[in-house]
């Protein structure tokens, strides 16, 4: 029974979700993907998640896009949002910390910090 929370993947690259799937399955979370800006926003207006994990990177939208419209949305206002990129300035992680962000994680990352990092999150957003 997963019992840590329900979790949304936001990436488009198959073994970037595959290993975030496995290590968040692993610690207990319900775990859904999404490959596109566009079906990720859909997942998170017809369900109810308790982080989002967004990539910077995306084929149709910009994490920033999607990151501000989620922060937006009722459903999706306080739900936290951790951005991941390969490539992120400075600048871009201020970005994301300003539209609403609790996180931006680097990628490559250890599989165990990076759960620490989500669990962290969703623990200290409960708790609020």
């Amino acid at each position: 029974m997963n019992d840590k929370g329900r979790i949304l993947v936001i990436e488009n690259d198959a073994p970037s979700v595959m290993m975030l799937v496995n290590a968040l399955t692993q610690a207990g979370c319900d775990v859904q993907a999404a490959f596109t800006g566009a079906k990720g926003k859909e997942l998170a207006q017809e369900n109810k998640f308790d982080l989002i994990v967004l990539s910077l990177a995306l084929p149709d939208r910009s994490g920033f896009e999607i990151c501000g419209e989620l922060k937006q949305r009722h459903l999706t206002h306080n739900t936290p949002i951790v951005f991941i990129s390969r490539h992120a300035t400075i600048e871009d992680q201020q970005r994301a910390l300003e539209l609403g962000a609790v996180d931006f994680i680097e990628i490559p990352f250890s599989s165990g910090d990076f759960v620490s990092r989500v669990l962290s999150h969703m623990k200290e957003t409960s708790q609020t």
